[in-house]
Formats: structure tokens, sequence, C-alpha cells
């Protein structure tokens, strides 16, 4: 149907030591996951700070990691979560989709992490997974929990700076990761049991209709982290292929970016000095990966 990608090769820039590395798969988290899920770590949520910091989270071990520029791990911070996702604000403050708890706030300068929102009128979320800031400030997140083609369930929704919630969809097969397109105009979910990447788009009064899917996948296990680039391209982490996607804004595939050390390609994220650096969490390795891309990403709304 469309011509082959051009393939991308990648290195690593960071691997997480093993003194952070967890002997065996203890947690409750794991416990409910699939046979072949790493134990030691499951890194997600990777965000670039304004000094070129990386930041990143752990998912079964509640932990929150630093990585410099030059690629050393520091852990920040742990705490009694599942840290699934990770977002930036503009005046630093670090928001967090928890698994277990909800939407978190993490500060950086006290080293405390806080509930921001676990209902939704007097609802408890059923288990976030992934986040994302629009130009404006209203923060968009998906509501997973344990949705699948068997039980179409999930949620999206937005929180407007002014404390109002919008429940924009509740009817997905496991929505993860998301971005906003170029003009904002409509948002990009990652339906991971669907193996597809939805457009949700966004009217006004916090609307939706012709809701649609934007790229059918197969194969691997699902799209799972998201990011935009420039020129409105979409990068799409591909568990289980051991892959990232760069498809254009018009839906085509581009880009294979491949992993050559494991097949668990979690989530991505634009940064380096231009923005033309590809960075990934592959958690089957406990690695980060990076590959250099010709567009730079769209800038966050944390600055970078």
């Amino acid at each position: 149907m469309y011509a082959e990608p051009k393939r991308v090769t990648t290195e690593v820039f960071a691997t997480l030591p093993d003194p952070f590395r967890h002997p065996e798969a203890s947690s409750e988290w794991h416990s409910q996951q699939p046979a072949g899920m790493p134990g030691h770590s499951l890194l997600e949520g990777p965000s670039f700070d304004k000094h070129g910091n990386l930041w990143c989270v752990d998912i079964p071990w509640g932990r929150i990691f630093r990585i410099s520029p030059r690629g050393s791990f520091e852990l920040v911070h742990s705490y009694d979560g599942e840290p699934n996702g990770l977002k930036i604000h503009q005046d630093g403050r670090i928001f967090i989709a928890d698994y277990k708890n909800g939407i978190m706030l993490f500060d950086p300068v006290e080293k405390t992490v806080r509930p921001v929102l676990e209902r939704v009128h007097l609802e408890r979320l059923r288990a976030v997974n992934d986040l994302v800031f629009a130009s404006n400030g209203d923060l968009y997140f998906t509501d997973q929990g344990l949705s699948g083609l068997h039980n179409p369930n999930g949620r999206v929704f937005c929180l407007r700076t002014d404390g109002q919630i919008d429940c924009l969809v509740d009817n997905v097969p496991s929505p993860n990761g998301l971005v906003l397109n170029h003009d904002e105009s409509a948002l990009y979910v990652a339906v991971t049991r669907a193996n597809a990447i939805w457009r949700i788009p966004l009217l006004r009064g916090g609307r939706t209709a012709k809701v649609g899917c934007f790229i059918q996948m197969s194969g691997g296990g699902g799209p799972d982290g998201l990011a935009l680039d420039e020129e409105g391209n979409l990068a799409i982490a591909h568990v289980g292929i051991g892959a990232v996607w760069l498809f254009s804004a018009r839906g085509e595939p581009m880009y294979r970016i491949q992993s050559d050390i494991g097949y668990h390609t979690t989530n991505v994220a634009y940064g380096g000095a231009d923005r033309k650096t590809l960075f990934i969490t592959e958690s089957e390795s406990g690695t980060i990966l990076k590959a250099a891309m010709p567009v730079p990403g769209r800038r966050m709304y944390s600055g970078v």
C-alpha cells in the first residue's frame, strides 16, 4: 500500500545501572502483567527539562529518575505508586500519570509527591496511563484501566486550567500515549489493544465528534508512547516490535527507527540542543536509546 519506510539506526544514550535493577519481578503491578514483562524495571514517560536533563519513571517500583545530558542516572525520588507517564509544566512542576493513584504532582525541590486528581465526579479514576499539556496549559490524559477489545471502556479526559474536567471519549479499548496535532485541533491517542492510533477532533465547549482510526497498525503488543515534530509528523513507540515508526501528518509511513537491543520500545521524546534527536525508552534492557531525526520535535509546554 505504501513504500517501505526508511530505516534509522539507534545508539545507546544511557543504561540503568545495576544497583537500580531489581533482581526479580515481585511487585503487585508485575503480578498482573503478561508473561515476559521486564522484572528489573520498566522505564517510561521520558521528558526533558530546561537544563537538558531527561526525566523518566519506573512503573512497578514507583521511582522517578533524572538522566544528565551525559547519560548518568540519578534516582531522584521513590514513593508508593505506579508512575506510568511524566510531563513537565512550564513553571517546572512535574505531573505524573500514576496507574495506582491518579494524576500526581512531584515537586523536584521538596522531593514530595501529592495527588492532583484521584476522582472525577466522585468516581475514582481506573488507572491512568499517560498525559500531555496543550499550549494553553490544559492537561489531557488517558484512563486505561484494564480495558481492551473485550471491554472497551477506557477514557480520555481533559483537565482544564480552571479546574473543569471533560471526558472526551469513554469507549476506548486501552487508551495509552497521546499527543495533540500541530494546530491542536485534534488529539492522537495510541489505542494499544486495538493496535491503532485514533484521531479525536476537538470542538468548542470541550466536545468531540467524528472520532476515527487514523492509523491501523499490526503485530507486536501495540502502540504505546507518542511524540510530534514541527511538521506534524507522528512518532509512535511500538511495543513488541522493537521500533518507533514515524508517520507523516497525513498518516503515511516515513521512517522505522529500529532498536537492536530489545523489543520493548515504550515511549519517546525529542531532545538535544536542536530537538532533532529522538530519545526512546527501551524497557526490556532498561536502556535509553537515541536516533538522529531530520525534523525537530515540537516544542513542549515546558518550553523544551
